[in-house]
């Protein structure tokens, strides 16, 4: 395991998600739901099936695609959703 990979991932990943829509849907149900337990293990098991799915089609598509393209390809659909939501369109 590669220690500087996995604070890499825990890092982007953590601060992206911190008080996205997906934590206030959390938010919302644990304010309103009595059993934490049941909404940690169900909001848990939705993100590892994502980021399993993300993983698995990463690995097949830097099969296929540079990942250097990868990445400018992300920045560039992040840059332009932004600008949309700044513009009022998205």
């Amino acid at each position: 395991m590669n220690l500087k990979v996995l604070l890499a991932a825990f890092s982007t990943v953590f601060l992206a998600e911190l008080f996205d829509k997906t934590e206030l849907a959390v938010l919302s149900l644990a304010a309103k739901e009595k059993s934490k337990l049941s909404i940690f293990l169900g909001a848990m098991l939705a993100f590892f099936l994502a980021t399993l799915l993300a993983i698995l089609f990463g690995d097949t598509l830097a099969r296929f695609v540079n990942p250097k393209m990868i990445r400018y390809i992300s920045a560039a659909i992040f840059l332009v959703a932004g600008l949309l939501i700044l513009a009022g369109k998205l």
